[in-house]
């Protein structure tokens, strides 16, 4: 029988994506969520689940070969205002999923972290993900429990909502005709494709990566200024382009490197999503659903 992987927040738009690279990979999948998977594929099991019931967190790991956590709260500038939430999904909730791997025998505890775990930007997100990842070298220290901990950059592609960058870009680009930037432009980021970033997190279940810190993010940096401008060039030199040239609150400008945990090892695919070809893919999704709402508000 084909190893079982467990997948907390598996429902969401990282999460699902490793899924469907579980399914392809061969692997049978567990999904576990507070909401079912609008992306569950033939094959995939769905359990409902909260990270914090700590008994329904034992039942979803039973049997599981690997667990993946992508649960918990994600969005920067929603955990800078809530700590105690942040707190108890993304420490608690990790702690509840780490003992349910460590009484179940789980083989390999897959962790999604953040690059601002290097930084001193990120506010209670930043010091949730440092405190998750201290616990689970210690739960490897004290019972044995393999691990790899993920280190994502920027993410984008399909499936993203409000809370990704990308995404609040090329929805106010489609439905507004303008783009309003808090920052200077000059910010940079090394933005990674949803789909690439999920194949190399089905990757690292290989041996050599086990107990291993691994950052996955883009292979090029770019300016959010040169972002706009591929956009505006993609969209036929629209939308009008803004930039207040505010501070950019919990987020950094150019590097997360600032505080320094123990060091990952980057991992970069032999192949991967052009941007622009990422950006084009992203508009024809925005566009469908765009489209779709505006014909089931005509049918009304």
């Amino acid at each position: 029988m084909s190893e079982l992987a467990v997948v907390f927040g598996g429902s969401g738009f990282l999460g699902s994506h490793v899924c469907d690279e579980l399914t392809r990979a061969g692997y049978r999948v567990r999904v576990c969520d507070l909401t079912p998977s609008p992306f569950l594929q033939p094959g995939q099991e769905m359990i409902p689940c909260d990270i914090l019931d700590r008994e329904a967190v034992a039942r979803a790991v039973d049997g599981a070969d690997h667990v993946y956590n992508f649960a918990g709260l994600a969005d920067i500038d929603e955990a800078r205002d809530n700590p105690i939430r942040t707190l108890e999904l993304n420490v608690m909730g990790n702690a509840h999923i780490l003992e349910a791997c460590r009484a179940a025998g789980v083989r390999r505890y897959v962790f999604a972290s953040t690059v601002y775990v290097y930084s001193e930007k990120g506010s209670f997100y930043r010091a949730s993900k440092q405190a998750s990842e201290r616990v689970i070298e210690a739960y490897r220290e004290r019972y044995g429990v393999e691990y790899t901990i993920l280190r994502y950059g920027s993410l984008y592609g399909r499936r993203a909502d409000m809370r990704n960058g990308i995404y609040r870009i090329l929805h106010s680009a489609l439905t507004q005709g303008h783009v309003t930037y808090s920052g200077t432009g000059e910010e940079q980021r090394e933005y990674i494709h949803v789909r690439d970033a999920a194949r190399l997190s089905v990757r690292i279940l290989d041996a050599q990566y086990a107990n291993q810190h691994v950052i996955l993010t883009g292979p090029y940096p770019y300016k959010v200024r040169d972002l706009m401008d591929m956009v505006r060039e993609i969209m036929g030199n629209r939308p009008d382009i803004r930039f207040l040239n505010k501070p950019l609150g919990g987020h950094y400008k150019i590097t997360p490197y600032a505080f320094l945990p123990r060091l990952g090892t980057k991992l970069v695919g032999e192949s991967y999503t052009d941007m622009g070809q990422g950006l084009l893919d992203c508009l024809a999704e925005m566009h469908e659903t765009l489209t779709s709402e505006d014909a089931t508000g005509k049918d009304d």
